[in-house]
């Protein structure tokens, strides 16, 4: 018994450690790659912007916040900001944006599947509305790769039951 304790505890720490770097100090402007990689880990996605290379991190299926870091073409950071806000989804237009423009705004989605009613294909992006209320951005993209219309809504993750009131 007292073994399964220490492994436990062990065990816990272990998987804290793992976590360090969630709540670690931020990465500053300046940083270099390999900094700001020791601050947040290896990044989900790269993407070319530019001159600029965008190091995304995503959250996962459950995450509402991902993070982009903008490395400049001299290898410094030059900004690390959460990309699922209101403002950046907003700057998504309709019949414009591809959705490599979507990657490069958003990055990856928190699921992608269809709907009967669509045509398109929907990415989901599951986030904090103005930082308060479990919402899902939804970005219908066509198969030439164009965003076609954004639908935002309630988040049923988070509803009673995974899907909503008394299901």
């Amino acid at each position: 018994m007292k073994y399964l304790a220490t492994n436990l505890i062990f065990a816990g720490v272990l998987g804290l450690s793992g976590c360090a770097t969630i709540f670690g100090p931020a990465p500053a402007p300046g940083d270099t790659v390999a900094q700001v990689e020791a601050k947040r880990g290896q990044p989900s996605a790269i993407y070319q912007d530019g001159n600029d290379k965008l190091l995304a991190y995503s959250p996962g299926y459950w995450g509402q916040y991902s993070y982009m870091a903008r490395i400049g073409p001299d290898g410094r950071l030059k900004s690390y900001e959460q990309v699922w806000t209101d403002a950046k989804f907003a700057s998504i237009k309709p019949n414009v944006s591809t959705k490599d423009d979507v990657l490069r705004i958003v990055g990856q989605p928190t699921a992608i599947g269809r709907y009967a009613r669509s045509p398109f294909i929907a990415w989901n992006y599951g986030y904090k509305e103005a930082g308060v209320w479990n919402s899902m951005m939804t970005v219908y993209i066509d198969n030439n790769g164009i965003v076609r219309g954004l639908e935002n809504g309630p988040d049923r993750r988070y509803e009673r039951n995974g899907f909503g009131a008394d299901m």
